[in-house]
């Protein structure tokens, strides 16, 4: 999964990249940057801490904007840069330039969707310790530099109210909430979703003082007492306010729901993604049975159903301590077999990966890519940070997950979040350069999802057979999401159905199939639809490329190229194959 920003309350973008230095940038992406930047601005001046994530300087001791009619005020900011982006695209005459024009639009026009939506329809509440934990995290990671560990302090003091000019993150959150309280019309957010949220608060705290206390923070004692005041006060507040408003049917008004499928580039209706991915379920699941005994032989275990070989399989545990070392010697076989199947370019910088926090494993309880900066990058790597369990809502320890701590995971989910996937779409980027709009606001889950389950079908060839039958797994998965998420969300299927699929049929874990739930249905409901379309998308693609060229088809030539557009959507990445690379390659 690819951790993404959020702009302000209501507002989504994806994480953009450096482009190239200027002495190197083709005239047109400077002049699409400068089309791109009061975009940019909106992002910052609403949402300090993307600009942080994304490498923008002037912003790190900076805090979200949660003050009256910010909705109404950011709004009006998306409709005068959207004036400006019509404006430039009539007088414009370069292709290039005009078709980022026009990404830059259906941005605008989605964001300013999205506002209208969630104020017609939805109460709002804000996860406090969550974003502080992020803000924080964002200066006090392994990646950031020196000067922004210092103003991870500003920004604290900021959020609690100390720096003049700041009021409290808590008291803006809990006055945007009231405002709205009376409008009985309005949803209240689930109880389930709030239950757990306000069970992870103390985690983030916790995070948050060991963040200071590894990079050696002095002065934080006064600032970290009050944030932990005033979170264990407001969430005093939000189980009297909010909780009596909650409600238990976690379905999202369809327009909301068909608002999130778009958003996250699905243009299919549902009940076609639904036939689609039942199907692939079941031929999965018939592969999976044909490689099942191959399994059992390779790795000593009792043939059987595929069921019972994965969880023969599973009991491989690696002791925590093994985990990296045996992730990190994956990854080196897996550079090795890209440079001799000549699969893609590898980047030139050396791949990061760790084990998750406490705090993290609450904030994002699934294996996911934290990207570097990509807008001023000196050096600074993306990370894939492996998962290790979910928190459970009632403030216990978290529930470890069986399901990525052992070898014959390590394969697949490398390559899905690592090399050839996340990591290596980012850091290529870094390196390459491609324009602020092609990067960061041309982004929707269907394509960068699409190419991770790409890499791992890629790579799926040159892996032993345990690695193979986990990549089938977790195809299975991504197939259960593209049927589970519309299905919950459109009363068709029960949580408890689900759930029996997810345990029994796809083999997960009870703490990660509860990950997997309250993602569909609390978290993020649509967005796990992405992961099965992109893959059928960028496939279909290949095949149609592949048919066209024939013998003068060169896999590390497409892959490389796929990689160079950045994070375009698939009928834009379709179109560029199409009218720029399969001409190229015919002409040789």
């Amino acid at each position: 999964m690819f951790r993404r920003l959020t702009l302000a309350a209501a507002v989504t973008l994806a994480v953009g990249c450096l482009h190239a230095e200027p002495a190197t940038q083709p005239a047109w992406i400077a002049r699409s940057n400068a089309d791109a930047q009061p975009l940019l601005d909106v992002t910052a001046r609403f949402s300090p801490e993307s600009a942080t994530d994304i490498g923008l300087k002037g912003y790190d001791e900076k805090t979200v904007d949660l003050g009256p009619d910010v909705d109404k005020r950011q709004r009006a900011a998306l409709v005068r840069v959207r004036d400006t982006v019509t404006k430039r695209l009539a007088e414009e005459k370069d292709s290039n330039v005009k078709q980022d024009l026009q990404i830059l639009l259906k941005q605008i026009d989605g964001s300013i969707k999205g506002i209208d939506l969630n104020d017609k329809y939805l109460l709002p509440w804000y996860d406090a310790g969550q974003i502080v934990f992020s803000g924080e995290f964002s200066l006090l990671n392994a990646e950031s530099k020196p000067e922004q560990n210092k103003a991870a302090l500003g920004r604290l003091k900021c959020y609690v109210g100390m720096t003049p000019g700041c009021t409290a993150l808590v008291e803006q959150a809990k006055a945007r909430t009231t405002e709205k309280l009376g409008d009985t019309s309005l949803l209240g957010p689930v109880k389930a979703d709030v239950e757990q949220k306000l069970g992870n608060t103390q985690r983030y705290v916790d995070g948050i003082r060991k963040l200071f206390a590894e990079k050696k923070i002095a002065g934080t004692d006064e600032a970290m007492a009050k944030l932990d005041r005033q979170l264990k006060d407001y969430n005093a507040w939000v189980k009297k306010t909010v909780l009596p408003r909650a409600r238990t049917d976690f379905r999202l008004p369809e327009p909301l729901y068909a608002y999130n499928l778009e958003q996250v580039g699905l243009d299919i209706s549902p009940r076609e993604l639904i036939d689609r991915a039942q199907l692939e379920f079941m031929e999965t699941t018939y592969a999976m049975q044909m490689l099942a005994p191959v399994v059992a032989k390779a790795e000593g275990l009792p043939d059987g159903d595929y069921r019972d070989v994965l969880k023969a399989l599973k009991k491989k545990q690696l002791a925590k301590d093994k985990v990296e070392p045996a992730y990190h010697a994956v990854i080196g076989k897996i550079e090795d077999t890209i440079r001799k199947q000549r699969i893609v370019e590898l980047p030139k910088r050396d791949m990061a990966m760790r084990l998750a926090s406490e705090a993290e494993n609450a904030r994002t309880p699934a294996p996911h890519m934290d990207p570097p900066p990509f807008i001023g990058n000196t050096g600074q790597r993306g990370t894939f940070v492996l998962t290790t369990g979910n928190p459970p809502a009632d403030g216990d320890k978290t529930q470890m997950y069986d399901d990525f701590t052992f070898e014959a995971a390590a394969w697949t989910l490398t390559a899905h979040e690592g090399r050839p996937g996340h990591e290596l779409q980012f850091a290529a980027m870094v390196e390459q350069g491609v324009s602020l709009t092609r990067s960061l606001f041309a982004f929707n889950s269907v394509n960068v999802e699409g190419w991770a389950l790409y890499a791992e079908a890629e790579m799926m060839p040159y892996e032993p057979p345990a690695g193979q039958f986990i990549a089938l797994q977790f195809r299975l998965l991504r197939a259960a999401r593209a049927f589970l998420d519309p299905m919950l969300n459109l009363g068709m299927v029960t949580r408890e159905r689900a759930h029996e699929i997810l345990v029994h049929d796809v083999g997960l874990s009870e703490p990660m199939a509860r990950q997997e739930l309250d993602r569909y249905t609390l978290n993020s409901p649509g967005q796990a639809t992405a992961y099965f379309y992109g893959y059928t998308r960028i496939l279909q693609l290949r095949a149609e490329t592949q048919t066209r060229l024939g013998d003068r088809f060169d896999r590390k030539a497409f892959n490389d190229f796929l990689i160079a557009q950045g994070l375009l959507p698939p009928d834009l990445l379709a179109e560029a194959v199409r009218t720029r690379f399969i001409p190229s390659q015919e002409k040789k």
